[in-house]
C-alpha cells in the first residue's frame, strides 16, 4: 500500500466517522472534537487496519451514551471497504477499558455492564432520535412561520413546502432513522408514530419542539465548552443557525 493509498483511505475513515453522531448532542463526533487520531496501518499489501482515538469532554461522561459512539464508529469504519481491521479507542474515560472491549467484541451494552445495564440501548436511541428529529422539524419549519404562516395552513404543510437547504436535509435524514415518510407530499408537522398533528394540537408541539431544539443546541455548546477547558484545544464551532 502506497503512502498516498494510506492517505486516502485516511480520509475515507474520517467520513465514516463523521455519520457517527452524539446521541444527545445530534452532531458528528468529528465535529465536536471527539476524535483526536485516525491511523491506518498496513497490514499486507491488500490489507489495512483503521486505528482511531476518541475522547469526551468529561471524565465521568455517560457510559450508555460513550457506548453507543464507540460501537456506531466500529459499524462505521467496517464499512470502509479499504479496511479490513478497526480499532478503536476511547480513552481518559472511567469506563474506558469496559467500553472498548465490549464494542470490539459486540457483546452489547447489557453484557458489558451486567451489573448496572437495565437492557440494550434501543429505546435510548430511540429517545434521543425523536429529539433530534424535534429539533430538526423546528429549525426547518422557522422559514415557513416568518413568511406568515399561520396554524391551519401549518397544519396542512408537507415536506414539499419546506426551503431547500441543510435544515431540509437534516430533517429528512432524521425522518428516515425514525421510519417516518420522506416524500414530498408527506405532512410536515407528525408525531412520533407519523401521524398528522392537529391545527388545534400544533401550537403545543411547536413550543415543544422548540424547548427541545434549544436544549440539544446548548448542551451541544456546553459539551464543546468542557472539552476545550479539560484538554486545551480550541474545538471548531458549530454552524450558526
Amino acid at each position: 500500500m502506497t503512502t498516498a493509498t494510506r492517505t486516502s483511505v485516511d480520509v475515507l475513515v474520517w467520513d465514516a466517522l463523521g455519520t457517527v453522531l452524539d446521541p444527545e448532542l445530534d452532531q458528528p463526533i468529528t465535529d465536536l472534537g471527539f476524535v483526536t487520531e485516525v491511523r491506518v496501518r498496513e497490514e499486507s499489501s491488500s490489507a489495512c487496519t483503521a486505528l482511531v482515538r476518541l475522547r469526551l469532554p468529561t471524565y465521568f461522561c455517560a457510559p450508555n451514551f460513550a457506548y453507543l459512539m464507540v460501537a456506531d464508529a466500529h459499524d462505521a469504519v467496517r464499512g470502509v471497504d479499504a479496511v479490513t481491521g478497526v480499532e478503536i479507542r476511547l480513552e481518559d474515560h472511567f469506563a474506558a477499558e469496559e467500553i472498548n472491549a465490549g464494542a470490539a467484541a459486540e457483546q452489547g451494552f447489557a453484557k458489558t455492564f451486567p451489573r448496572q445495564a437495565g437492557g440494550e440501548l434501543a429505546d435510548l436511541r430511540l429517545t434521543f432520535q425523536r429529539k433530534a428529529h424535534l429539533a430538526c422539524l423546528e429549525r426547518a419549519c422557522r422559514q415557513l412561520i416568518q413568511d406568515g404562516w399561520q396554524i391551519e395552513r401549518l397544519a396542512r404543510a408537507t415536506l414539499s413546502d419546506l426551503c431547500d437547504g441543510p435544515d431540509a436535509e437534516s430533517l429528512l435524514r432524521r425522518r428516515a432513522d425514525l421510519g417516518l415518510a420522506t416524500g414530498p407530499d408527506a405532512r410536515l408537522f407528525v408525531d412520533d408514530h407519523g401521524d398528522p398533528v392537529s391545527a388545534e394540537k400544533l401550537p403545543a408541539r411547536l413550543r415543544f419542539a422548540q424547548a427541545v431544539r434549544v436544549s440539544v443546541d446548548g448542551n451541544a455548546h456546553f459539551c464543546r465548552g468542557l472539552l476545550e477547558t479539560r484538554y486545551g484545544t480550541r474545538v471548531p464551532k458549530e454552524d450558526a443557525r
